[in-house]
């Protein structure tokens, strides 16, 4: 039986990177030996999209097969929170149909969307029941 997500962040420097989530995201972890952090992330989802579409009179594609996304219940409270501890983010909040987002820079691997989704998370959702 599946359990769990296991995610993983590719970084040119991942000591920095290891370092953003302990430090300043304040996830807890393992050392699993070596210095390799594993991180627990809490709930989860996974969604799946279609690598090309057409919407609303505007397509689209991508070549990405995975992605990996953080999600909060208040953006604002979670960016300045963030930034208290040093974090930056690259851009503006942009408002998608599906969410409030914003890039999060993690140092060392680059930008990770953190995002407020509009719709009721199956991750947090106590209630939540299969629709199938």
């Amino acid at each position: 039986m599946i359990n769990a997500l296991h995610t993983l962040v590719y970084a040119e420097d991942p000591d920095a990177a290891r370092a953003f989530f302990r430090d300043v995201l304040q996830f807890p972890g393992i050392d699993a030996g070596g210095g390799w952090l594993i991180f627990r992330t809490g709930p989860s989802e996974t969604g799946v999209h279609p690598s090309s579409w057409e919407h609303e009179g505007t397509s689209g594609g991508t070549d990405q097969r995975f992605d990996v996304s953080l999600m909060c219940d208040d953006l604002a409270a979670t960016m300045g929170e963030l930034r208290g501890r040093g974090a930056s983010f690259e851009g503006e909040v942009a408002e998608e149909p599906w969410g409030s987002t914003v890039q999060l820079t993690v140092p060392g691997a680059g930008p990770i969307t953190l995002y407020q989704p509009k719709y009721p998370s199956p991750a947090v959702e106590e209630d939540a029941q299969p629709m199938w």
